[in-house]
């Protein structure tokens, strides 16, 4: 492994977030040849904690949009304060300016909102990390047009003319595959795909982020998930939901699993009725079963 992999590891580690050597070559690539990253897998497996992880080893600010359906190009990128403009052009008026003069001052950008794709590109000072958040939730329309932002990082404005980064954004997507994303965008970023940990690293993880659980603990909630994992649920729990599980037992004083506890707490994990329905009684003595065997054999 190159040396500056193993220190990227390190410091993501340090900021609490585990990171394998195929992550944060993704990641290094992606900063040093200036391309965006798409980051692919189910939901709760890391993606958006992984842009919130490289604004802060950059020490630079976070701006985020939030795909979904029905997002329109001037959501995520400018609109005029129309409230403003309208005050000022009476007050313009009141003054005796017309014309020229008036348009120049309410089409000025002291009037504009910044929205998320032109906030960052106008930061003055440093590079943003720009994560566009879902992006497989927006319709093929505006992925279209951000492929467009993406590959000059420069935005035109009828009335301003055309607006270039000083600083190009650090931008990585994130996908949940509800649909597949167009195969231009795809060309144009660098590709990562995380899937949800190993037991290992899971329970790696829970030290990490909850290190009073205890190793005893962290195994038992490990194992457990990767037994629940296996199951075909609605809605798999992801690394949030082991983490904010044994945050759960330490609030309830448990350190160790049994099958009344878990049917109490089980709703940190399964956030579906259906999920909750499907598991009796004998399905948690049978995942509590499989969960010890699993800390056993690698402890």
């Amino acid at each position: 492994m190159k040396p500056e992999i193993a220190e990227l590891q390190a410091s993501m580690e340090a900021l609490g977030y585990v990171a394998d050597a195929a992550t944060a070559t993704a990641l290094h690539l992606a900063r040093a040849m200036g391309r965006p990253l798409l980051v692919e897998g189910e939901a709760g497996v890391g993606k958006t904690e992984l842009a919130k992880v490289h604004a802060r080893l950059l020490d630079t600010e976070l701006i985020r949009l939030q795909c979904y359906e029905g997002l329109d190009v001037s959501t995520a990128l400018y609109e005029w304060d129309y409230q403003r403009q309208l005050l000022r052009l009476r007050i313009a008026e009141a003054e005796g300016k017309t014309g020229n003069e008036v348009e120049e001052l309410i089409f000025s950008r002291h009037y504009l909102l910044e929205r998320p794709l032109l906030a960052a590109i106008t930061r003055p000072d440093a590079a943003p990390v720009l994560l566009i958040d879902e992006i497989d939730r927006a319709d093929e329309g505006f992925e279209a047009f951000l492929l467009e932002v993406l590959s000059d990082f420069q935005v035109s404005i009828p009335e301003l003319g055309t607006i270039r980064a000083e600083h190009p954004p650090h931008v990585l997507l994130t996908s949940n595959r509800t649909r597949d994303v167009g195969d231009a965008l795809r060309r144009r970023c660098l590709y990562l795909y995380l899937e949800h940990p190993s037991f290992e690293k899971e329970v790696q993880i829970l030290r990490l982020r909850v290190p009073e659980a205890g190793e005893r603990l962290a195994r038992a909630v490990g194992g457990f998930v990767e037994a629940l994992r296996r199951r075909p649920l609605v809605k798999t729990p992801g690394v949030a939901e082991s983490i904010d599980w044994a945050r759960a037992l330490l609030h309830l004083h448990r350190d160790s699993l049994d099958a009344e506890i878990v049917g109490q707490t089980l709703g940190c994990l399964l956030k579906d009725h259906d999920d909750l329905r499907e598991l009796g009684a004998g399905d948690l003595e049978h995942l509590l079963a499989a969960a010890e065997t699993r800390a056993e054999a690698t402890g």
